[in-house]
């Protein structure tokens, strides 16, 4: 499992690396992982209907396949850090880029509703692979001053795969007449949705052999000369061995990592490994994806015309990239800490807003009736939940995840942590239909509620970690 020749495309002008551009695109690279865990993650948004009638579904089984995907992340993020730790951070993205692959051409093509969930599992997989490898390689090639920066890349790319899924969607079921309408080549439009799939999975994997290993990893497998010869493209030549010491000290343990590591006598983990665990939760438990997986059900349970459901939904997702931008901005000025207290006050109070807009709305047939007005601050609320939740608990995490552990457990811990977050995404996906059905008020209190622990669980645990290099934060 040699990546031996992989560090020798670094561009050659060694000032272009020290501005930081190389940096940049090498993370890029790996961020691209994250577009495609978006847009496999959203995709299946705009097919839902179509696959259901198609297949003859009813909504149990429909729920477990748009939640099937879930699975198969949290089973990709487990294994990811174990793989990553053997056999290099490069092999697992490849690996990650092949599983997009097969779940794009065999979700596309599935003849029956258990083949198709069973090529959402794989593509889940991907993703949770995807979820693990990109945080924690873009962490361990970042200078520490544009770190964060280039750690939110991961959370945008993200963001950018659901819009562009989103708009996939929208334009195959505009030009078909409906998702569940011939395309082309005798295959209905929601099919193309999950087939086109396959070409930023090719991207992604011809692009990550245009990347170097992680000088970390290579120092943990005593490859100390491609270390060297990487950290010094990416750094310069100053201080290189001073680094290569630092990153030994952080690794000095006769015993390869494993979960083992993540445990402490007292609280069964290490207090770091559940500080990743509570932030990976919390993100989830705002109900961020309920907008996203279930936006235009939701929009059309309380009045919108389909149409306007799906273009709302779509506006979500470009304020979700443009407030990712704002974070990019200032999580290296204003640090991390600050951003995420700032965006549990406000998807706390967004939050609150719609929960008692829906749970006060007149319900007729099960469904509530919002007025005008109602209506309009539901959908701003809406909005500015998501604004305060892309300008911090989106992208901060990711970053915190990706720099917080040591070295030496990193993988492993990420892993862990990220596996941890597919289950909480997993739980609040299953559960909404229902929680919907018995009172969207409720719902969104539950969320609300969610959001004011996040706020009180970061004051309380979360250490700044803005500026710092790698090696200095466990010393």
């Amino acid at each position: 499992m040699s990546h031996g020749g992989s560090f020798e495309v670094l561009p050659s002008d060694e000032n272009e690396e020290h501005t930081g551009k190389g940096v940049v695109r090498i993370a890029s690279v790996a961020a691209l992982g994250g577009f495609l865990f978006g847009y496999d993650s959203a995709v299946i948004n705009g097919a839902v209907g179509a696959i259901g009638d198609r297949f003859h579904a009813d909504p149990a089984s429909l729920g477990f396949a748009v939640a099937s995907a879930l699975i198969g992340a949290a089973v990709g993020a487990l294994t990811a850090g174990r793989f990553a730790d053997r056999y290099g951070r490069l092999f697992v993205m490849k690996v990650a880029a092949i599983l997009f692959l097969i779940s794009a051409i065999g979700t596309g093509l599935a003849p029956n509703l258990t083949l198709l969930v069973v090529f959402r599992i794989i593509g889940g997989a991907g993703v949770g692979v995807a979820s693990v490898i990109a945080p924690a390689y873009i962490s361990e090639v970042s200078p520490a001053r544009i770190r964060g920066r280039l750690a939110s890349l991961q959370q945008l790319a993200i963001v950018t795969g659901i819009f562009i899924s989103l708009l996939v969607d929208y334009i195959f079921q505009s030009v078909a007449g409906s998702a569940s309408k011939d395309f082309a080549l005798g295959l209905e439009a929601w099919r193309w949705m999950f087939l086109a799939m396959s070409i930023p999975a090719l991207a992604y994997g011809l692009l990550s052999l245009t990347i170097p290993e992680s000088p970390r990893y290579l120092v943990a497998v005593h490859r100390i000369p491609e270390a060297r010869k990487i950290l010094s493209a990416l750094l310069g030549e100053k201080g290189v061995d001073i680094k290569i010491n630092n990153i030994q000290r952080t690794l000095a343990t006769d015993k390869k990592p494993s979960w083992v590591d993540l445990r402490a006598p007292r609280t069964g983990l290490a207090p770091i490994v559940w500080v990743g665990l509570g932030l990976s939760v919390f993100q989830q438990f705002v109900g961020i994806n309920v907008i996203f997986y279930y936006s235009t059900i939701l929009w059309q349970a309380v009045g919108f015309s389909e149409a306007d459901s799906f273009k709302i939904t779509v506006i979500s997702a470009v304020v979700n990239i443009l407030t990712t931008l704002i974070a990019i901005a200032t999580i290296d000025k204003v640090g991390r800490k600050p951003l995420l207290l700032i965006g549990s006050t406000g998807m706390f109070v967004t939050l609150g807003v719609m929960s008692y807009i829906f749970g006060t709305a007149p319900v007729v047939d099960g469904i509530p009736q919002l007025g005008d007005i109602e209506g309009t601050v539901a959908l701003i609320a809406a909005n500015l939940f998501v604004v305060a939740f892309g300008m911090s608990w989106g992208p901060v995490v990711w970053v915190l995840l990706g720099e917080s552990f040591p070295n030496r457990i990193r993988a492993a811990a990420l892993s862990f942590a990220a596996a941890g977050q597919w289950v909480a995404n997993w739980a609040i996906t299953v559960s909404f239909p229902s929680l919907k059905d018995f009172s969207l008020g409720f719902a969104y209190g539950f969320y609300s509620l969610c959001a004011l622990l996040s706020g009180l669980f970061v004051w309380k645990w979360v250490e700044e970690t803005k500026g710092k290099e790698l090696e200095d934060m466990h010393s």
